[in-house]
Formats: C-alpha cells, structure tokens, sequence
C-alpha cells in the first residue's frame, strides 16, 4: 500500500511539474518570437516625442540637473520616463537604431508582464492556474501588441501587476510579511506611480482588501489583538513606501520637486487637456468627451479573446463565490478580493466619472493581466474538478482550452504586426469592425508603407525633380512617416506640391482619386495606402482632425 501511495505521490508530482515547465517554454517562446519580429514594428503617434522625453531626462541627471528642459516638456513632465529613458540608455550599447530599441524594450517589459501574471495566477490558484494566466494573456492581442508599441500604457501594466504580485503576497502573508515581499510591494509601488499618476487606484483595492481581514478577523478576535496584527503589517510595510517613492523619483523626477506635483498631475489628468476631435464608436463618430458609458464594456467584449472573456468572468465569478462562502483561509481569500478588484475598480470608476474615451482600450490595458490572473484560476479549478473525473476528461478540457487559445493567436500571426487592432469573432473580426471602429489608431502602418514605396522607385529607377527630394503629403503621424521614409523624402501635410499622399487606413483620411501606388492590407483591411500625385495638385487629406 505504502509503495502504490507513493508512486501515485510520484505522479503527482510530475502532473505539477508540466504546467510550469510549459510556462517556462512559452515565455521562451514568446522572447524568441520578439526577438526575431521587433523590427516589424512601425512607429505611431507618440514615438518621436517620448523618445525626446527620455534625452531630456538623461541629459537632467547628466547634468546634474542644470539642464531641466525635462521638467516642462509638452505635457509628458507629468507622466514618468522610466520607460523613455531606459530605450535611450539601451540604445546606446545595442546594435540598433533608436526607433528599433524602443521596441525591443516594451517587447522585453511585456515578457517580464507575462512572468508576473504567471506567479500572480500560480500563487493563487497553483501550477495550472499560473501557466493558464500565461498563455491567456500571451494570446490576447491587445496586450502582445501593445507591449511592443506603447510607451506609456503598456509599461504601466507590467509596472502595475508587479505592485499587483506584491498586494497578493503581503495580503497572504498577513500580519508578517516577508522582506521579500516588503522590498516587491516597494519596487512596484515606485514603477507603477513613476509611470503614471494613475496607480493612485491600486490604493483602493488594497485598502479594501485589508479592511475584509479586519473586519472578519474583529469578529473572531478581541479588537486589542486585531489592531496589534494590524499595526504590525503596517509597521513592516512602511519601508516599501520609502522605496517607492525612491524609484517613483528617479522614474519621475519633477513628481518630488514639490510634494504638491503628482496631485497636481491627477488634477491635469482629470480633465479632458486636448482639443476634442471624433472618433468612430458603432458606426458614429463621437467627440471622445462625449462617449457613451457602454464604451469600455463593449470595447472589452470584442476586443478580448473569447476564451479569455469566457475563463476570466468565470474567475471573477468564483472569486466572489469564495468571499461569500468563506471556506478558504481569511488571507487568500483577502488576495483573491485584491486580483477581483484590480480588474472591476477601475473600470467602474472610470464608467462613474466618465472621462474621455479615445484610442480603444489601450488606457486600460493594465486590467488586462489581472483579467488574465482571474481566467487561470478559472481554468486552474475547471481543470482539477476535470482531473478529478477521469484523464479523458482532463484531457477534453486542455484540448478545447487549446481550441480556444488558437483562435486569437491565429489572428495574431495573420495580423502582424498590427496585433492590437484585432476585435473577435462577436465584433465580425477586422473586416466588419473596421465600419464601427478604430482600428489602427497608433498609425503604424507607415513603416510597411514606405518600405513598399521605396521598392517601388527603385524597381522603376524614379528619381525626383532635380534640386529637391520626393515630397509625400501626410495624413496621419507626420513625425514618424518622416522617419520611416529616411533622408531621400521630405514630407508635408498639404502646403506644398506633394509627389505622393501617404494616409493611414482611417476614417478622417480622404480617399483620393488618384493612382494607387502601395496598399499595406490585413484580411482585406487597408492599414496604410500611399497615391502617385504626380501630375496634379495636393488635394485635401483630412476629413477629420487627427488626435
């Protein structure tokens, strides 16, 4: 009996081993695959300015803070640099351009997102749940594409599911946690708040979750011995709140020039700061103050893979279940509420106060790990009930999980590398969610564009008037099309006789009646299109003010 009890032990064992090996292979994977295809991603919007941004804060501290251009720069002063900067140094010691870097370090923060959710999912819900989170959030396009190309939200949701991963721990570890934790919990702090003021909204779930363990624990407890627990978890705590604000300083610095600064920040933040303009929400365009409250949950339902919607309302589902039955340890149960929280707060909050909604969901990017964290333990617990059953059934749940997963991540190889523009199979996909939404509004498409334009002159052995470049008329991100065009081309917007228009596959770019030189296409979607103007004069570009 003793050597069977041991050998099914043994086969345990090795059942548990799996999931983290496979974690382990994915992460690989997915850094593999960065590796290989970061070059592929265009330039959007905001590239050319951050990557300013991040030269003036290393010129600050290079000068000992004599140059201080960095703390009134357009508004990005009031957004932290670590990202920025971290590109700048890196470029210096990689073999790569600028432009190049920058995408090759929001790949490398986007994989260290991917390990965090992981441990997020694993220390709640074990080795299943934690490979499960993984390959959810590996296989949402939303994410996966935006880790590449975003500076700023993208960052911020690796920075915030770190301070997530040390929320969970310091909460289980209850009254005492570890120095570990303690030094996790500061380390996130200070990313999360040296990225953007909004980290201020991890405060309330936090806090709430640590109210649930007060609340319970005064009723099984006298009120002396539940306030000297609690004391000392904040006691022990207090040193992460000096790290923080250690880091959220050199990320941030003109957050600790006055004290006052990132209230004033939340303050600027908290209000619209930009000139309105519309953009296409189900079919109307709608000035981006004026979005309806159905905007993010609607944004979520079609733009999220459905198995990651499936599994992660599921997650959510039984983590209230958990809080309302109580059969788990008070402490898990208090981490379990903070992942819950994490992902409904600031949702709820921003439908109630209702901001500008513009640019899909790429502010909200950062309830989208947690989301991931919810949908494995959903798995984690379908799969041992399934496990429990019989192999067969175990292996009928990993093979429709495996079913599921496929879907977005074929659409993500087909899409490349305009992953992030993806909506689901409820939306009707790209095709049909191109005449009701935004699609590519990081306008990345221009690199893909002027690379075909090139080869296309070449091919032909163009050259342009004597005495002057090509000239390119722009509809779209001027900034980043000069880049990608390089030195032979100067680019416009319409003031000049232009040689060639090239527009993002937008609503407010004008389709023009001229010959169409390059089309850059997805699944029958236009990203990018570049038109031979030569012989005529510059048309009209914009039929709607680019944000």
């Amino acid at each position: 009996m003793s050597g069977m009890r041991s050998a099914e032990n043994l086969a345990g064992r090795e059942v548990d081993r799996w999931p983290d090996i496979l974690a382990i292979l994915i992460l690989v994977t997915v850094a593999l695959i960065a590796a290989v295809t970061f070059r592929d991603y265009g330039l959007g919007w905001d590239d050319y300015t951050h990557s300013q941004y991040g030269d003036l804060l290393l010129k600050l501290y290079g000068s000992g803070f004599a140059d201080t251009r960095a703390l009134s720069f357009v508004n990005l002063y009031k957004y932290g640099g670590g990202f920025d900067m971290a590109a700048a140094l890196a470029a210096r010691v990689l073999p790569f351009d600028l432009f190049e870097t920058r995408r090759l370090v929001g790949a490398a923060i986007g994989i260290a997102g991917l390990f965090v959710t992981w441990r997020i999912g694993r220390r709640l819900g074990g080795p299943v749940a934690g490979c499960a989170a993984l390959i959810l959030l590996a296989a949402c396009p939303l994410f996966y594409g935006h880790m590449f190309i975003n500076p700023k939200d993208a960052p911020f949701a690796t920075a915030m599911a770190i301070l997530l991963l040390g929320i969970v721990r310091a909460l289980e570890e209850y009254p005492r946690p570890s120095a570990r934790t303690v030094a996790l919990f500061g380390v996130g702090l200070g990313l999360a708040f040296g990225s953007r003021i909004l980290a201020a909204v991890a405060a309330p779930y936090a806090l709430a979750a640590l109210v649930l363990i007060l609340a319970i624990e005064m009723h099984a407890s006298p009120w002396k011995t539940v306030a000297q627990r609690s004391f000392s978890f904040i006691w022990i705590m207090l040193p992460s709140l000096a790290l923080g604000y250690v880091i959220m300083g050199l990320l941030w610095p003109w957050s600790v020039i006055s004290p006052l600064n990132p209230l004033d920040a939340a303050e600027y933040f908290d209000k619209f700061f930009e000139k309105p303009w519309k953009e296409l929400f189900e079919g109307k365009l709608i000035s981006v103050p004026d979005m309806p409250v159905s905007y993010l949950p609607h944004l979520f339902a079609y733009k999220l893979p459905i198995v990651m919607l499936v599994l992660g309302l599921a997650g959510l589902a039984g983590i209230i279940a958990v809080l309302i039955r109580g059969h788990v340890a008070l402490t898990r149960r208090a981490a379990l509420f903070s992942v819950a929280l994490a992902v409904l707060l600031p949702l709820v909050l921003a439908i109630v106060s209702h901001p500008a909604f513009y640019n899909g969901l790429r502010h909200f990017v950062f309830v989208v790990p947690p989301f991931a964290a919810a949908g494995g333990l959903a798995f984690g617990w379908l799969f041992a009930r399934a496990r429990a059953t019989g192999n067969l059934v175990a292996a009928a749940v990993c093979a429709a999980f495996a079913g599921g997963i496929s879907l977005p991540v074929i659409e993500m190889v087909r899409l490349h590398p305009y992953q992030y523009t993806s909506f689901n199979d409820f939306a009707g996909g790209i095709q049909k969610a191109q005449h009701n939404f935004m699609l590519d509004y990081w306008g990345l498409a221009f690199k893909q564009a002027a690379d075909e334009l090139r080869s296309r002159l070449r091919a032909s052995a163009d050259r342009p008037p004597k005495g002057r470049r090509w000239i390119v008329a722009i509809c779209g991100p001027q900034a980043s099309a000069q880049v990608e065009l390089g030195p032979e081309f100067e680019t416009t917007f319409n003031e000049k006789q232009a040689d060639f228009a090239m527009a993002v596959g937008a609503y407010y770019c004008e389709y023009l009646k001229a010959p169409i030189m390059v089309d850059i296409e997805r699944e029958g979607v236009v990203f990018a299109r570049v038109y031979d103007l030569r012989g005529g004069p510059t048309p009209k570009l914009l039929t709607e003010p680019p944000p």
